[in-house]
């Protein structure tokens, strides 16, 4: 694993990731596999998150979106449907895909 300062946040390559991601963000750690550390549209998605998590704090940052995630899925959506759905990472999505 290696650890660097990237910006306003950190960057654990080869860090722990949920199955079937490859990358994840809590508070200003952004944990990414080796495979993916080098995909810039990756990097901002997560880079977003990080300030998420920033503006928000971890209590509202948490609530958000896991309460929107689990909105979706009361309403049917399978996990993918529903995580896609969460504004968190609509915003997230949004801003990494802006030249």
């Amino acid at each position: 694993m290696k650890l660097r300062r990237d910006g306003d946040h950190w960057l654990l390559v080869g860090g722990p990731v949920p199955p079937g991601a490859d990358a994840i963000t809590v508070g200003s750690l952004i944990s990414i596999r080796r495979a993916a550390a080098d995909d810039p549209h990756l990097l901002r998605h997560e880079a977003v998150h990080a300030r998420q998590w920033r503006q928000l704090g971890f209590f509202r940052f948490l609530t958000r979106y896991l309460g929107a995630y689990f909105r979706w899925r009361l309403r049917g959506y399978g996990h993918w449907a529903a995580y896609r759905r969460i504004p968190l990472e609509v915003e997230a999505e949004w801003t990494a895909r802006q030249p």
